[in-house]
C-alpha cells in the first residue's frame, strides 16, 4: 500500500498564489520515483477533474485546461514529495484538491491511478 497525505489548502483571496504537497509513504513504497504523480479537484457537486501530473523522474509536465498557464507541478523524489503551485486563484477553482500515484510513468487519466489521498480543501473567496 502507498499512503499519500495532502496538506496546503485553505481559504484564500482571489488573485492569491497557494501550494499544495503531498507526501507518500507505506510499505510498498520502494522507490517513489517509479510513481507517476498526479493532482485532481472536485468542486462540490461536480465530477471530479485532472488538474496536473507529472512523470515519475520529473520530466514531464502536464496540467489541465482549467488551470494550464496558472499552475506548475514539482516533485522531490529525495523526500517522497510532490506538489502543486496553483497562481491567479479564482473561485471557480475552489475544490477538493487529491494527490494520486500510479504504477504508469505519467497519466492524465484518473483511472490510470491506483492510490489517492483523502484530500484537501481550497476555497477560493471573490
Amino acid at each position: 500500500q502507498v499512503q499519500l497525505v495532502e496538506s496546503g489548502g485553505g481559504l484564500v483571496q482571489a488573485g492569491d498564489s497557494l501550494t499544495l504537497s503531498c507526501a507518500a509513504s507505506g510499505r510498498t513504497l520502494n522507490d517513489f520515483s517509479d510513481y507517476g504523480m498526479g493532482w485532481f479537484r472536485q468542486p462540490l457537486g461536480k465530477d471530479r477533474e485532472f488538474v496536473a501530473a507529472i512523470s515519475a523522474t520529473g520530466g514531464s509536465k502536464y496540467a489541465g485546461d482549467s488551470v494550464k498557464g496558472r499552475v506548475d507541478i514539482s516533485r522531490d523524489n529525495s523526500k517522497n514529495m510532490v506538489y502543486l503551485q496553483l497562481n491567479s486563484l479564482k473561485p471557480e477553482d475552489t475544490a477538493v484538491y487529491y494527490c494520486a500515484a500510479t504504477r504508469a510513468v505519467v497519466a492524465t487519466t484518473q483511472d490510470v491511478y491506483r492510490y489517492w489521498g483523502r484530500g484537501t480543501q481550497v476555497t477560493v473567496s471573490s
